[in-house]
């Protein structure tokens, strides 16, 4: 369980990295070019999409490392991974793979209750 949930939790966070790449570019693309209405609108809370684009993926991959060594902090920082990613991009088409790998490396992680056979 620890090995999938290491897996999981380092693929969530490299998507997770792509997400939030483009989720941080959007936002300083609109400040930095203005906006266009009905066409490109900044968000409500730029700096929660900025800070989650940069805190959850590395929580991801942290957590995902951790699994082996570590279950129950790896478990805990996919989970947050995972609660921050769905706070501020959501639930959709971009962010579901991400959250739920996270949220389900999470889990294995915590579960883990003895070390894999190697």
């Amino acid at each position: 369980m620890r090995n999938a949930a290491l897996t999981l939790g380092v693929i969530a966070g490299i998507i997770g990295l792509i997400v939030g790449f483009f989720g941080y570019g959007y936002t300083v693309f609109i400040d930095w070019f203005g906006e266009v209405e009905d066409v490109a609108e900044q968000v409500d809370n730029p700096g929660l999409i900025r800070a989650v684009s940069l805190l959850s993926p590395i929580l991801a991959i942290a957590g995902g490392a951790m699994a082996r060594s570590q279950n129950v902090a790896a478990g805990g920082l996919m989970l947050l991974s995972a609660a921050g990613m769905y706070w501020a991009f959501s639930f959709n088409v971009f962010t579901m793979f991400p959250i739920a790998m996270c949220g389900l490396g999470g889990l294995l992680a915590l579960l883990a209750r003895q070390p894999d056979a190697t």
